[in-house]
């Protein structure tokens, strides 16, 4: 009897030992992870603001549907964690509102759904040449000249521009600005601007030097998760357009205190993306895909370092209203500050 026992013990504490110093599967992230209570999902643009436009669907549609069938498959899976959105129905928040949303319900991960789309291609082609006469000189001098000018056609063809991208906030670049414009449009055209957002321009330096003070201590987490996101786009067939920084800083990116990503799911301007995005199927498996890439980055972050667990909640978490950009400014020093315990 007493040998029976001590074997029981011995081989107790042996699969205590062994299960202890299991690795952790990716795929199956825990549900009890302290670093990510909340997430907030926001389905872009709403009400008004259509978004960009297809042959036969609005952005804003398609975003609503993605974002709600992404967040059914969240708490399913991750009951434990506090899911809330910007929108459930056909309504515009404002950019100010979502982002203030999301810190006053200290949110631990920002999910924006959006739908992208390209201008057309412009196309010239030869179509033959015109004679041209025209007359030189003067009076006996005077002479006709005839010559060829070659003739062209333009015309337009949808852009053939397809797959997904996912980004992340970003300081300014040059390049494809108006991808981001088309973004912050809204947030100009919103009743009383000036007092929700101040005079902040998201294109000056001044925003983008924000921006860098803000979120840098997102920024790996937010990289992360993106990357991730494309990973499990990559597995479905999609087309791989990377990660990026937008390159005017997008408001709702820039203004939540989290790692946010903003996923641009396909190309409404593609008519075969187009149905793929309106399909129950496109639909579904694009909310698979970032329940996925979900699963890896909370394993990810499991096993993060201790020192680089999520900040604490306090009464900076909230973003105010700023007045301007130079007092957004020192109200994020000062946060800094306080949080450095200097």
């Amino acid at each position: 009897m007493v040998f029976r026992l001590l074997s029981f013990f011995v081989l107790s504490a042996a699969g205590i030992f062994f299960l202890s110093f299991r690795p952790s599967s990716p795929s199956t992230p825990s549900t009890g992870s302290k670093l990510v209570r909340t997430i907030i999902i926001d389905a872009g643009h709403g009400g008004k603001d259509f978004g960009a436009q297809g042959e036969f669907s609005s952005e804003k549609d398609i975003c609503l549907s993605v974002s709600l069938k992404l967040g059914q498959l969240i708490q399913q899976k991750y009951p434990d964690i506090k899911l809330l959105y910007t929108r459930t129905e056909d309504t515009y928040p404002t950019l100010y509102e979502r982002a203030d949303f999301a810190n006053n319900n200290k949110g631990d991960l920002f999910i924006c759904v959006h739908v992208n789309s390209a201008g057309d291609v412009v196309k010239k082609e030869f179509i033959g040449n015109k004679t041209v006469t025209t007359y030189v000189g003067k009076g006996s001098k005077r002479r006709k000249v005839t010559k060829q000018v070659p003739q062209y056609r333009t015309y337009r063809l949808p852009s053939p521009a397809k797959g997904t991208e996912t980004y992340i906030w970003g300081a300014n670049k040059s390049e494809e600005k108006e991808v981001a414009v088309r973004e912050n449009a809204p947030m100009m055209a919103e009743e009383n601007y000036q007092s929700f957002y101040g005079t902040v321009d998201p294109s000056s330096p001044e925003f983008a030097a924000l921006a860098l003070l803000k979120t840098k201590q997102y920024f790996k987490r937010s990289a992360t998760f993106a990357g991730l996101i494309q990973d499990e786009f990559v597995k479905v067939g999609r087309v791989d357009r990377d990660v990026r920084q937008r390159p005017v800083p997008i408001w709702v990116l820039q203004a939540t205190a989290m790692p946010s990503v903003l996923i641009e799911t396909g190309f409404i301007s593609n008519r075969e993306e187009e149905v793929y995005l309106n399909s129950e199927a496109g639909q579904n498996e694009l909310s698979q895909c970032v329940l996925r890439a979900l699963g890896n980055y909370l394993n990810w972050l499991d096993q993060r370092n201790s020192e680089e667990a999520t900040p604490s909640h306090s009464k900076f978490q909230t973003v105010p209203a700023p007045v301007d950009t130079r007092r957004f400014l020192e109200y994020i020093e000062e946060r800094e500050k306080i949080r450095m315990g200097k």
